[in-house]
């Protein structure tokens, strides 16, 4: 086991990478194992029109890139490899990759959420040019325009009301013939006159990858097998999304979620000297610039810590 880091960052993205920035420029020369694939669910974006600072839309994995560079510039030690175990329990920490080991006297965990997808292929193919799994990243480019979401909870009718701001109609397709969002979201979508429902289906394809953009999705009753056409101008995947976590299980405090928990206002875990940041403990914004901004307070609580403990 090599010498003992200071700070180590786990997870790339915003979070991860405005941590490294803040951690590196405060000479506590971070290592950061961005994983295998770095830079978090910016790279499946394509246009990125509302991170400030960018009066032209930037593209998600050139922001993730000019992110890097800059964590780099301050001396940010990298490695590209998949934390596979961690011990919170014994100080220094130790983190685990595959090939080795690291020890440091503070963690921030910066993994982040994965959307859930279908798990269609043309669903991967169109990601970004005309599929998307976030309205408020993406609902602008959708203006005046057909619009679909898939899903039945707060988070699908969230999307739907947004999308309805925008867009000339909403669909929301559902497999069930009711819905788990709550009374007052429902109430809302069903009274908005955008704002219709597809009851009873599920989508089986998108098209057409060929073409680079959406244009008819496929979609099947479930309870008379029956497939129909729908043109769509953009599809919005809305089922939820899954905390990069496991790792930490049995390590810190989670939400019933999946989510780490932290105390509010803070990026502290339930364990001293560490410290989670963006959307690994972000059910609610999960932004590009929310995930920036407590990438930012991780380092600067982390940098805070080592100095109480006179380990700065």
């Amino acid at each position: 086991m090599a010498t003992t880091r200071k700070v180590i960052i786990i997870g790339s993205g915003p979070a991860g990478y405005t941590a490294a920035i803040y951690a590196a420029r405060a000479n506590l020369a971070p290592l950061m194992i961005s994983g295998v694939q770095s830079g978090g669910q910016l790279m499946l974006t394509t246009h990125i029109e509302n991170y400030p600072g960018f009066v032209d839309p930037v593209l998600g994995p050139e922001l993730m890139e000019t992110m890097r560079k800059q964590a780099e510039r301050f001396g940010t030690d990298m490695i590209a490899e998949d934390v596979v175990a961690v011990d919170f329990a014994r100080r220094p920490f130790v983190v685990r990759t595959a090939d080795a080991s690291f020890e440091a006297h503070t963690v921030v965990i910066a993994t982040g959420a994965s959307a859930k997808l279908l798990g269609l292929p043309s669903e991967t193919l169109l990601m970004g040019h005309g599929v998307s799994t976030c309205a408020t990243c993406d609902g602008f480019f959708f203006k005046d325009q057909d619009i679909m979401v898939v899903g039945g909870g707060d988070s699908a009718l969230e999307e739907a009301l947004y999308l309805a701001r925008l867009g000339r109609k909403v669909e929301v397709v559902h497999r069930r013939d009711t819905l788990r969002a709550s009374k007052i979201m429902q109430d809302r979508a069903f009274a908005h006159p955008k704002i219709s429902f597809i009851w009873n289906s599920v989508v089986r394809d998108i098209l057409d990858p060929a073409a680079g953009k959406v244009t008819t999705v496929l979609l099947e009753d479930v309870v008379t097998g029956a497939r129909s056409e729908r043109r769509v101008d953009g599809l919005f995947v809305a089922i939820g999304h899954e905390p990069n976590t496991v790792v930490f299980r049995g390590q810190i405090e989670l939400l019933p979620s999946g989510y780490v928990r932290v105390e509010p206002g803070t990026t502290r875990t339930s364990v001293p000297g560490v410290f989670a940041a963006g959307d690994v403990q972000d059910s609610v914004f999960r932004q590009a610039v929310t995930a920036a901004g407590t990438g930012c307070m991780a380092a600067l609580e982390a940098e805070r810590w080592l100095e109480a403990q006179r380990l700065g």
